[in-house]
């Protein structure tokens, strides 16, 4: 079993997984940006294996990029199919190599998430949970019913809600959770109920809207984008599922509970460092629930410096639009084109790009 921690691990072990199959990959896409991991993926079914991609439906704004990496991947030779609209939202993350190689990821095949967030994967050669991961992907590629089989798989709406509560009863001293949102009332109350036998519960994520006998959570200084909860220091669970009724029982979610004294070591490690991070924050004046990186920034200022750093590395736009024209057209002669026309759509591919990465940077999914 291995561990991902992003960001610092990056997007290259994705890429190595990629690469290294020989017979076949199926892999879950909710969110999807990276070039490098597209080409890799198109390699593959060059080199002749077999790749089969589950694409959701649909995510918050990013339908058209779905559909367009749809085509892509079709035409590249991908196996590609599209999530039932049964769920409220299909959001596992999660890749199988040669039937061989789990990976249960929490972030998304983003830059956003793979290099600007904290987040966690984890890697599998557990052939009880392969197994179970390859039946989840095909009842789901093929929009059949899935039932549970092995219960360290949690699958959200079938065992996640047992197996989470399952997992929090038994703290006996710690629970440390990254968490963006903590707010399932049963949830809640088990936390509570730990925290009152004398566990240690400490969470980083979005501070909970209603009053409760836990502790505030804190905020991280970088971006987060993980559930993660470990137990005691031997146990943990990585997963898309927060501890938040939509994800527990409306919506699919993949995660997995382990015990592996190496992965459950880094994950540990990582969160008290983040831990203390937030703490010489506060010794510094900052708020408690005051991003480090965000202090004192308004949406105004960070608007502008967006709007100031996009503009200053635009140069006219209209002589390379013809230029690209001409070359991808082979014309040769005079081509007459419409430079109000061609502005205008540029300016609006700008937007779209920017308002899409807005979304993903605000959009905790």
């Amino acid at each position: 079993m291995k561990c991902l921690v992003q960001p610092d691990d990056g997007v290259l072990p994705v890429i190595k997984a990629i690469n290294s199959a020989r017979k076949s990959i199926d892999i879950v896409i909710f969110r999807f940006s990276q070039a490098q991991i597209e080409k890799a993926l198109t390699t593959a079914v060059s080199r002749g294996v077999h790749v089969h991609a589950l694409i959701a439906n649909t995510n918050r704004g990013g339908e058209k990029n779905l559909r367009e990496l749809e085509m892509r991947l079709l035409a590249a030779g991908v196996t590609v199919a599209r999530t039932d609209d049964e769920l409220v939202r299909y959001h596992g993350k999660m890749m199988i190599v040669d039937n061989k190689t789990l990976y249960v990821l929490g972030f998304n095949f983003t830059s956003l998430d793979m290099e600007r967030s904290r987040s966690f994967g984890i890697v599998t050669s557990n052939q009880k949970q392969v197994t179970e991961a390859a039946k989840l992907f095909q009842c789901d590629t093929q929009r059949l019913p899935y039932s549970s089989g092995v219960a360290s798989l949690v699958v959200s709406p079938v065992n996640a809600r047992k197996q989470l509560a399952t997992f929090i009863r038994g703290a006996k001293k710690q629970l440390f959770i990254y968490d963006p949102e903590t707010s399932d009332p049963e949830m809640v109350r088990l936390l509570e109920a730990r925290a009152r036998a004398g566990v240690d519960i400490r969470i980083i994520g979005k501070p909970a809207r209603n009053p409760s006998a836990l502790p505030e959570a804190r905020i991280l200084q970088i971006r987060l984008h993980t559930r993660t909860i470990v137990r005691d220091g031997t146990w943990a669970f990585v997963g898309s599922q927060s501890l938040r009724t939509l994800e527990l029982d409306a919506r699919r979610e993949v995660g997995i509970i382990f015990r592996d004294p190496k992965c459950v070591a880094r994950i540990l490690k990582t969160f008290q460092s983040d831990w203390e991070s937030k703490a010489e924050a506060l010794a510094q004046g900052l708020g408690e629930n005051e991003p480090v990186e965000a202090a004192g920034a308004s949406a105004a200022r960070v608007a502008k410096k967006v709007a100031k750093a996009v503009a200053g590395n635009l140069g006219p736009v209209t002589p390379v639009v013809e230029m690209t024209f001409r070359e991808l057209s082979g014309l040769h002669a005079e081509v007459e084109l419409d430079r109000d026309q061609i502005e205008e759509t540029v300016r609006d591919a700008v937007k779209d790009a920017v308002k899409q990465a807005v979304r993903e940077m605000m959009d905790p999914a």
